[in-house]
């Protein structure tokens, strides 16, 4: 997602014309296994509440979960 789309995100739960990208931390597993990767970026509606990853971020957390040993 380009930084020039900031303003014109689209809530895809209620349609409200601001919604808003937020930067998270979001852990995956737990102990020895425990992955924390931080900067993850979510959108965020302040209208209806709704957080929700795009398609291509959930991609690219689900190559670093399966790539976190060689990473």
């Amino acid at each position: 997602m380009l930084v020039d789309q900031l303003d014109e995100i689209v809530c895809d739960a209620c349609s409200y014309p601001q919604a808003r990208i937020r930067l998270m931390t979001r852990t995956y597993g737990r102990g020895e296994d425990l992955l924390v990767v931080e900067n993850v970026p979510v959108i965020s509606c302040p209208h209806c509440g709704t957080s929700y990853l795009t398609a291509e971020t959930m991609r690219k957390l689900d190559y670093i979960k399966q790539e976190r040993k060689a990473l």
